[in-house]
């Protein structure tokens, strides 16, 4: 089920929007570097990008990947200001599948061996069209937020319990990933790709979208409405339940 309701949080344009996009920042990475047979484009079409593709999961067993990250090594983003990160598209030309969102703080030069960067920590969101919100300065556009504690470490995409803090004043790399998710999804995709920008500090957010449940989350915990009497008074003003059930409002 869409996600129909405002997000009204104050922002801070990093890629796209009024910036706009250049294709030049960006680069594709693909699993073709494994010996995998997918592929990604970012198609530039004034103030939008478009993500889209081929995920092949057939020649490596079901498992596969198509990216475009940053280009470039030399990228030193201070986002230590924000308190996360928005991700804004056109839902009119997005497929239902679910995308992953990878910041890194750390990159390390290529194995003189095998000519691959080496492995560093990503920290990583998935999202979907089924957990955006409306973008409050234009309803035709849908966003996600990810608060930093929404972000999960991964080391070779096995989470990574004993990660450092990601150093947010050192960003280093961004990707936008399209996955498997273990033989789960695979062949066509698209997400038509507004912006991508900071959730500014210090702002009084009346919604934010909760992180994708995993099999360790709590089903019975909602952002801010953990304790039986909140919960209670919650019931009471169903707008308010359909809020925090769908975007995690704060009060």
């Amino acid at each position: 089920m869409r996600r129909d309701v405002p997000c009204n949080a104050s922002s801070s344009i990093i890629f796209g929007g009024e910036l706009g996009w250049k294709a030049d920042e960006w680069t594709d990475s693909d699993d073709r570097v494994r010996g995998g047979n997918s592929q990604s484009h970012l198609r530039i079409y004034r103030a939008h990008a478009v993500f889209n593709g081929h995920l092949d999961i057939d020649t490596l067993g079901g498992a596969g990947f198509a990216s475009q990250r940053t280009s470039g090594d030399d990228h030193h983003w201070d986002l230590s200001r924000f308190e996360g990160i928005q991700i804004t598209f056109d839902p009119s030309h997005t497929d239902e599948k679910t995308y992953t969102f990878i910041l890194k703080d750390e990159l390390l030069p290529q194995d003189p061996d095998t000519g691959r960067e080496k492995s560093t920590t990503s920290w990583e969101y998935d999202f979907s069209i089924k957990t955006a919100c409306i973008y409050g300065a234009n309803p035709s556009l849908r966003t996600v937020t990810i608060h930093w504690d929404a972000l999960k470490p991964t080391y070779r995409g096995r989470p990574k319990a004993d990660a450092k803090p990601l150093t947010k004043a050192d960003v280093r790399r961004m990707s936008i990933m399209m996955r498997s998710f273990f033989g789960t999804q695979k062949g066509e995709f698209t997400l038509d790709l507004y912006s991508i920008s900071g959730i500014a500090g210090g702002n009084n957010m009346e919604t934010d979208t909760p992180s994708p449940m995993t099999d360790n989350d709590d089903q019975d915990s909602i952002t801010g409405y953990d304790k039986p009497a909140a919960y209670a008074e919650v019931l009471k003003k169903p707008n308010l339940l359909l809020n925090i059930l769908c975007c995690g409002l704060k009060l």
